[in-house]
């Protein structure tokens, strides 16, 4: 009996929505992304950085829309989005933002023991507090696992968030 619980152990799975940013592909644990839809139409908003590409209506919320491409800059050069992009709409504990990808993200389940820790001088270089995960190596694939919570820095987080936003949810604690 105390096999059959050390491999179940072992054996723990972890979902993840995996989807490409320019060669590459990234994954987020599925835990952290509240949606998946067609990129709704973007207000731009002025003095924002340029992977910021606006605003938009997801399902009766404004969410701040950013585009990864661009904030880890993997666009190949001369690449334009397509027409079509997808959204993944991920829920922090007190702000919603949209992940824009060119391709419709994929689910995947793999097990947490494959998923290695990022290099010491990949982590050192990041500017923002070790957002990468991890690395996980499963058919000849290598997924770069996301922490979606530490991607943004708390400043700017309070920049991202549409004003009116914070009152809202504190209204919505309160009742």
């Amino acid at each position: 009996m105390a096999d059959a619980d050390k491999n179940a152990k072992q054996e723990a799975l972890i979902q993840l929505i995996v989807f490409r940013l320019g060669e590459e592909e990234y994954g987020i644990r599925i835990e952290q992304v509240k949606e998946v839809t067609i990129t709704p139409e973007i207000a731009r908003m002025p003095k924002t950085p340029s992977f910021v590409k606006g605003i938009a209506n997801l399902r009766g919320d404004i969410v701040t829309i950013i585009d990864l491409e661009e904030r880890f800059q993997l666009r190949p050069v001369g690449e334009e989005l397509p027409n079509v992009t997808y959204t993944l709409a991920i829920e922090a504990k007190d702000y919603t933002i949209g992940i824009m990808v060119r391709e419709v993200p994929q689910p995947l389940s793999i097990p947490i023991s494959i998923i290695e820790k990022a290099p010491e001088f990949i982590q050192d270089i990041n500017i923002h507090d070790k957002y990468i995960e991890g690395i996980a190596k499963t058919n000849g694939r290598i997924i770069v696992v996301l922490d979606m919570l530490k991607l943004l820095t708390p400043s700017e987080i309070m920049q991202l968030q549409p004003k009116g936003e914070s009152s809202a949810a504190a209204a919505r604690t309160k009742a």
